[in-house]
């Protein structure tokens, strides 16, 4: 692609679109969830976490296939497959009758959502070597800003009922991908094309293609801690709020809201500053040592607008993940791009199956009213954080184990 801000402006857009429509249902999941089961958010919470498990067994499965289908047919026509899978996903859950279809709906969208791999194949594709990491950043802008605009809109319409946000989610993804169809151009030249091939498009056949880069495997094994961390806070953070402040919808909806601000500011605009400035091995560092902070201050605070005030460091972690992942594709060539983002998308699906069930569970048991019980709605995210500190050996040894290699 000859002009490749354009490109990463096109791509940008997408991606921030399709999280305005995933943020638009984030604040009235737990009450709709709450209603389809008769009981209450801590029972609601252990359901979410399944939810989110459904979808991550099928990202598993499904994201390497994808990632290779883009390698050899492109990116575009993947992302549009994707973006019109989580409008038909939407739809079954604004009107679902039933708890079971919601997990109808979460096995479609996870089958066909391959929007944020083929969103980083693609930005791979339109980035020189230098400026990988910042412009990985940009999908963390674009998740930035689509939190701030996606849940501040579905605390509104929460208001207004359950479902409503969700058949609004529908119409503006369903919007997305119209415009994928009409503006977004393809990025991935035909003579830098590879066939598909099934062996190496599933989760293990990606792996095993991935041991001859040995600096991967170290790095992975720090996102996969560093990603189950996350889920601390991604999987309970509408049970958790809702629950230790008595928030209501609305009030979640704000609080994503600056998340999403901090992390376009970060993403977006301090990223790009700090990483030129010390390197991507020093960002990995700084950020997970944030991360590791915000998530023992959540653990502990006692009143709401402490949140506001934790949210600063946790954000800061996310210094760590664009550089972790512009470090590891630079060890890839042009044409594996796509099964390294499939690859690494599976590597998170795993994250997602383990992490959400694991931290609802831990959720609903510290906050379970029998007599007697520990009532600890934090400890998510205090697992979160030893998790997080523990990605940070994980880093450290891989650093090590690569400067040994480039002195041979």
């Amino acid at each position: 692609m000859k002009n490749s801000k354009a490109a990463l402006g096109f791509i940008f857009i997408t991606v921030m679109v399709d999280v305005v429509g995933m943020g638009i249902i984030i604040p009235v999941l737990p009450n709709l969830i709450a209603e389809l089961i008769d009981g209450s958010i801590s029972d609601a919470s252990i359901y979410g976490g399944f939810l989110i498990f459904a979808y991550a067994s099928m990202q598993f499965l499904f994201a390497p296939v994808l990632g290779g289908l883009s390698d050899q047919y492109g990116r575009r026509p993947v992302l549009l497959i994707s973006l019109f899978g989580f409008g038909i996903d939407y739809i079954f859950l604004a009107l679902a009758p039933n708890i079971w279809w919601l997990f109808i709906g979460r096995i479609i969208s996870g089958i066909a959502g391959a929007s944020f791999t083929t969103a980083s194949a693609y930005i791979a594709d339109v980035s020189p070597p230098e400026k990988k990491a910042q412009n990985f950043g940009l999908i963390g802008a674009a998740f930035g800003l689509g939190f701030i605009i996606g849940p501040a809109i579905g605390g509104v319409l929460g208001e207004y009922g359950s479902r409503v946000p969700f058949y609004a989610a529908a119409a503006l993804t369903l919007l997305n991908w119209l415009y994928g169809y009409f503006i977004l151009p393809e990025s991935l030249s035909k003579e830098n094309r590879r066939k598909f091939d099934i062996s190496r498009a599933n989760p293990i056949g990606s792996l095993i293609q991935l041991n001859k880069y040995p600096v991967l495997f170290g790095m992975i094994g720090a996102l996969i801690l560093l990603y189950i961390a996350a889920h601390a806070v991604q999987s309970t953070w509408s049970y958790f709020t809702i629950e230790r402040f008595d928030w209501s919808p609305k009030d979640v909806g704000w609080s994503l809201a600056f998340v999403g601000l901090l992390v376009a500011i970060v993403q977006g605009y301090l990223i790009r500053i700090v990483v030129p400035k010390i390197g991507e091995n020093a960002a990995v560092y700084t950020g997970l040592i944030f991360n590791s902070v915000g998530l023992i201050l959540f653990a502990f605070a006692s009143e709401g607008w402490m949140i506001y005030a934790f949210l600063i460091p946790y954000v800061l972690g996310g210094l760590a993940g664009p550089s972790i992942q512009g470090i590891m594709s630079n060890q890839v060539t042009t044409n594996e791009q796509g099964e390294l983002q499939g690859a690494l998308t599976s590597l998170v699906a795993v994250t997602s199956i383990i992490g959400p069930p694991m931290m609802t569970t831990i959720f609903a048991y510290f906050t379970d009213v029998t007599e007697g019980q520990i009532y600890f709605p934090g400890a998510p995210m205090l697992l979160g954080a030893i998790l997080s500190i523990i990605s940070i050996w994980f880093v450290h040894v891989t650093f090590q184990k690569v400067q040994k290699l480039k002195q041979q």
